[in-house]
């Protein structure tokens, strides 16, 4: 898949060294040190208090949870006494984020501002020639020796249309310096990217070169790295595949990734459920498609078994694909033509009648590699072996729902909702957590703007298996009483089933009357694409005759294109829904007002969800109140805070759920809020009180 040490082990660490972190971070970051002095920056007080924090945390090896506030500049706070350490002790710095714009903000912006700040400084300048990298999976990249095999083998492997693709890929590898597919445009077409990535043994140092091999090359800047940039998803997906636990079983060395590193991670507030659906099951019916056709594609006649398994091993690829076909036809309809996720509570959901055509093709696969020599050629077969093993064991794992720990579903998607996916995923990832981040005896620092609920990190910390770590909070350096202004509307009816038709049209006017009156541009967020799409049929053709730009998740754009376009436009009106809640970042008028028409409780009847809140009452505690809640209120404040994104930000918060003044936990909710003043208005009366910005 990814992997770490396909075929020599990494940094592994040097003896113990003094490191300089504490003394210099108090340095730096105080009102006479050298952020302020050499880059004219701002004295943030609760920047300065947060890098002494993050010192202490990576002086003494301990995790540390800390919440700050938008505007503390925390990506410095834990940058600069992270790669003082890393330098000092010849360990890696591990950097995670949630999102691609953090990513991209820590590469291009905040990593420069620190190699600037340690060059002011002869008794610094040794820091500034930190190595830094981002790590991306290995199936992101080409590999020109499987290419250069691809087009050698093209009569077995490719029929015509493939061949032109594989052809577009060979011109754009004679252009592209990182070989990374994103930058290919149009995007390239799996079946024809699955055989020239490097996600292959093919691709290894024992067949390729460095010099020319643009994984290889990304995997030498990984070894020689001070800091190494990485996505939360990735990161699991790493820690699940093994990470430092299994490349240092025998030696018992330290660390998350690799021996002797230590982790931020930031956006923290989205860990539980990143690491929730990598530490499980995740098999469908498009990855199963392919796995098979990669080894013989009955429509084009091409694929591995065209050279090596011959009319046997094809026959064998034809019997999986109908038994394929079959098994998730039959789940379909036993258990999704209602319902686009079903929860399996139980054993002999399906016979497993793939188990005897994906067996016989393992055997097969291991029979015609061992007639081979060592090289490139039984490596493939060997490894398209283990990943038919590999599927062979899910669909058992999830027939059989073999964890007693995790909870099994099925789910229908894509673009025509014909794509079966079979998941699992752990009831409660704190133990996962615990044993793979906090008991790995490294530092472990987790921040972000929204960690506590109700005041105290601790929920979150037992939530995380943090419950022994450090936990402090700041609060933004902005003046939110100055420059925010909420709104709360009294009159839109409850969610209730007998009342949804009422609820759309109520939301539609507020929406309406609410974007009318704001010059610049608003998010809207909600909860359910149904209300989302409902509210946009009725607005949007009213919006595009004004000539005002209107932007909807789930249409052509993705979430960074839309942001970019909202950024540019100026005054925009944004739906979106659950991944527009968190992360966005759109400073100054292009967003002047976040309008919240929910308040963002996950569905109950969703089969994490369920599974999770009967562990918790089978242990004698509150779902609402230990998980439903909780989880809300960090996702409002995250919602809350796509508003200010600097000092000088002011805007309007409107908030269209009168539950927040009806309901006893409504006070939790306007409590979190950054400013203790609100308004409630009504359609009666907010001609009047609704005042935004002019």
């Amino acid at each position: 898949m990814i992997g770490l040490n396909d075929d020599t082990g990494e940094a592994t660490g040097t003896a113990a060294k003094p490191s300089r972190v504490r003394e210099l971070a108090g340095e730096l970051f105080s009102e006479t040190g050298m952020l302020c002095d050499a880059l004219n920056l701002e004295h943030r007080p609760e920047q300065e208090q947060m890098a002494c924090f993050v010192a202490g945390s990576l002086h003494r090896d301990e995790p540390l949870l800390f919440e700050a506030g938008t505007g503390v500049g925390k990506s410095l706070a834990y940058l600069i006494p992270g790669l003082i350490h890393a330098v000092d002790q010849g360990r890696q710095l591990i950097v995670s984020t949630h999102t691609i714009s953090l990513q991209e903000q820590i590469e291009q912006k905040d990593l420069p501002i620190c190699r600037r700040v340690f060059k002011a400084s002869p008794d610094l300048a040794r820091y500034a020639d930190f190595r830094s990298t981002v790590l991306v999976g290995k199936s992101n990249y080409l590999c020109p020796t499987r290419l250069g095999h691809a087009l050698a083998d093209r009569a077995s492997l490719f029929a015509d249309a493939d061949y032109e693709e594989l052809q577009r890929i060979a011109a754009w590898a004679d252009e592209t310096t990182t070989g990374l597919r994103h930058e290919l445009k149009p995007p390239p077409r799996p079946e024809v990217w699955d055989a020239v990535n490097a996600d292959s043994s093919a691709c290894s140092r024992k067949h390729c070169d460095d010099s020319k091999c643009h994984y290889q090359r990304a995997r030498a800047r990984l070894r020689t790295a001070q800091v190494i940039i990485v996505n939360h998803a990735l990161l699991f997906a790493l820690i699940n595949a093994g990470g430092a636990q299994a490349q240092g079983a025998t030696t018992g060395a330290r660390g998350v990734l690799f021996p002797d590193d230590f982790l931020v991670l930031d956006e923290a507030h989205t860990v539980p459920d990143v690491a929730t659906d990598n530490f499980g099951l995740s098999l469908s019916s498009y990855g199963l498609d392919r796995a098979l056709k990669y080894l013989f594609n009955p429509r084009t006649k091409r694929g591995l078994f065209k050279k090596h398994g011959g009319a046997a091993g094809q026959q064998l690829v034809l019997d999986a694909l109908e038994a394929s076909q079959q098994f998730f036809s039959f789940l379909t309809t036993r258990l999704l033509e209602q319902r686009a996720i079903v929860r399996v509570r139980e054993t002999g959901v399906a016979e497993p009648m793939l188990d005897g055509p994906l067996g016989a093709l393992h055997r097969l696969l291991g029979a015609l590699a061992d007639k081979l020599e060592d090289g490139r050629e039984r490596d493939e077969l060997l490894e398209q072996q283990q990943r038919i093993k590999g599927l062979q064991a899910g669909l058992t794992e999830w027939l059989t729902l073999g964890d007693k720990g995790h909870v099994y579903c099925a789910e229908r998607g894509g673009r025509k909702q014909t794509i079966v996916t079979l998941r699992s995923a752990p009831i409660d990832v704190a133990p996962e957590l615990r044993k793979h981040l906090f008991g790995c005896r490294t530092s472990v620092i987790c921040t972000s703007a929204t960690l506590a609920m109700g005041g105290t990190i601790e929920p979150f910390a037992r939530r995380l298996g943090a419950d022994q770590a450090e936990a402090v909070a700041v609060k933004s350096p902005f003046d939110f009483e100055k420059n925010m202004r909420v709104f709360v509307a009294t009159d839109v009816p409850l969610p209730s089933p007998q009342e949804a038709k009422l609820a759309i049209e109520v939301l539609t006017d507020y929406i309406r009357f609410c974007t009318e009156r704001v010059r610049g541009g608003s998010l809207v967020l909600f909860t359910s694409y149904n209300d989302m799409r409902a509210v946009a049929a009725e607005l949007e053709p009213g919006w595009r005759a004004a000539g005002r730009p209107f932007l909807i998740q789930g249409a052509d754009l993705s979430r960074t294109e839309l942001a970019h376009q909202m950024r540019t436009l100026g005054n925009a009106v944004l739906f979106g829904t659950d991944s527009f809640w968190t992360g966005v970042d759109v400073p100054g008028a292009a967003l002047s007002q976040v309008i919240i028409t929910r308040l963002p409780f996950d569905p109950p009847t969703h089969p994490i969800t369920e599974a999770k809140c009967e562990h918790i009452r089978d242990s004698g505690g509150n779902p609402f109140n230990e998980l439903t809640l909780p989880d809300a209120l960090i996702k409002f404040r995250q919602g809350v805070g796509r508003l200010i994104r600097n000092k000088t930000d002011r805007g309007t918060v409107t908030i269209l759920d009168s539950r927040v003044l009806a309901k006893a936990y409504g006070r939790e909710f306007l409590g979190s809020l950054p400013t203790e003043r609100y308004e409630r208005m009504g359609r009666a009366d907010r001609e009047s009180i609704f005042r935004p910005f002019p």
